[in-house]
């Protein structure tokens, strides 16, 4: 398949595979008219880039699914390597997910002294209705 039908199948731009090309993440075969020709296995490949960088993962980090592919896996995390980045952005998000609670528990505290701040010190005054 040419470059725009991959692009379509996989839902991306032709400049997404043009740039995955570049950075060496999708090989492209020419045909004897120069054009780029890929293939099923080329689809999994761009697949599988999609799903990983929907769940938050660099272009960079991708890498051990798709050599896992293209040794002829049948998934991409069927790889030590790719184990070892699951393992890897599971303890990167843990530690986002800890400095996002530490922040909320200062934020959280910042607002109660705010609050109080903002409570009379007295009795609350009294409205008094004229009729």
């Amino acid at each position: 398949m040419r470059i725009s039908e991959l692009a379509a199948r996989a839902g991306v731009s032709t400049r997404t595979l043009r740039y995955y090309e570049s950075r060496g993440l999708l090989p492209a075969r020419r045909s004897g008219n120069g054009y780029r020709v890929y293939g099923d296995a080329d689809l999994r490949l761009v697949e599988q880039i999609r799903v990983l960088q929907d769940f938050g993962f660099d272009l960079e980090e991708t890498r051990p699914f798709l050599d896992c592919l293209r040794a002829g896996h049948s998934s991409g995390d069927d790889c030590p390597a790719s184990v070892e980045v699951y393992r890897a952005k599971l303890a990167e998000l843990d530690a986002l997910l800890d400095r996002l609670r530490d922040v909320r528990d200062q934020l959280g505290a910042q607002l109660l002294r705010a609050e109080a701040q903002q409570r009379p010190a007295g009795p609350e005054p009294r409205c008094h209705l004229r009729g």
